[in-house]
């Protein structure tokens, strides 16, 4: 995606809109770039994406239902260790560069990556450990207790 200031991002969230304008955007209004730079989607289109990232249309209205291709998103994979997260949550090459597409990038139309965790079972797990752990300081204290107790019962003889 294209920053304010000229410069590329790159995201793993693929929940994209499309402006007023007909142009990609994320949730955020920044422009989806694709091979070619901007993508835009003409009105009154349906809109299908390969797994290559493609974008085809086909037209909703009028007499001719033939398919076209409109663009490509550019799909990106360059090495974990060039990458800089910043502070929006969008991923930088740390030289400030723009990555080259990478052909053997797939994506999955109609998906959106989510969390693999649970919320609400991690939750319960959290509390059933903080109890578990509260029960074994109790156990502990009162074996301690009772170490003094017997202490004090054999130095007194």
């Amino acid at each position: 995606m294209q920053l304010q200031d000229g410069s590329e991002a790159y995201t793993r969230a693929g929940a994209f809109e499309i402006s007023v304008n007909g142009v990609v955007q994320t949730r955020g209004g920044l422009t989806v770039l694709g091979d070619g730079g901007a993508i835009s989607i003409p009105p009154e289109v349906a809109l299908s994406v390969g797994v290559d990232g493609t974008i085809s249309t086909l037209p909703e209205t009028g007499e001719r239902k033939t398919a076209s291709s409109i663009g490509r998103f550019k799909l990106v994979n360059p090495p974990e260790g060039d990458l800089v997260r910043g502070a929006d949550g969008l991923f930088r090459l740390r030289d400030g560069g723009a990555a080259s597409a990478d052909e053997s990038v797939r994506l999955v139309a109609g998906s959106v990556e989510g969390s693999n965790v649970n919320p609400a079972e991690q939750m319960v797990n959290m509390i059933s450990l903080a109890r578990l752990f509260e029960i074994q300081i109790k156990v502990l204290s009162t074996a301690d207790a009772n170490d003094q107790a017997a202490t004090q019962i054999l130095a007194s003889r």
